[in-house]
């Protein structure tokens, strides 16, 4: 990829909240994104194409250009819910977990038009934050925070739900 398409993007990953500590203005952080950008492979996906499934085992991190995606999850019991359905204007990233651990996908994400993604892999960004410890400690304290927020809303959910749960059963008695 170029110099012009590298100043095209560089927008759209300082307004994705994972680099949204770097300084586009500042020749140092430039410089970081550019290798971030160096690394990125484009992927199409045609409309109804899964870009992630639920249960898979995932080791890349998405970055959506162009398009809309649907995000849905299984129940329990094994109903598809829906979680969002999100377009590219709204800067969207999604994978970025695989970044620091090849776990599960916890949901699927679809293609709802054709779209245009740019991906790296957890490899590449290991490899970047060895030279560019910076991109390691920047993201990782991004992760850290939206993963206490995630934790905090669980907690505060599963106490939700447990009284609700005791409500109804003291009704009942």
């Amino acid at each position: 990829m170029d110099n012009k398409a590298f100043d095209d993007i560089l927008p759209k990953l300082v307004n994705i909240a994972l680099f949204k500590d770097f300084d586009p203005k500042n020749e140092r952080d430039r410089s970081v994104l550019k290798v971030v950008y160096e690394n990125l492979v484009v992927r199409l996906y045609k409309k109804g194409e899964v870009i992630i499934k639920e249960g898979d085992t995932g080791d890349e991190f998405y970055i959506l250009t162009d398009g809309g995606v649907h995000v849905s999850r299984l129940t329990p019991a094994g109903d598809v819910i829906a979680l969002a359905d999100l377009d590219s204007s709204m800067n969207i990233f999604f994978g970025e977990t695989a970044l620091i651990s090849n776990d599960t996908r916890n949901a699927t994400v679809t293609a709802r038009t054709d779209c245009r993604i740019l991906v790296l892999s957890s490899k590449k960004f290991h490899e970047i934050c060895k030279t560019e410890p910076v991109l390691g400690y920047r993201v990782l304290s991004v992760l850290a925070n939206r993963m206490a927020q995630t934790i905090r809303n669980v907690n505060r959910d599963k106490a939700t739900l447990y009284e609700a749960l005791f409500n109804e059963i003291s009704e009942v008695e």
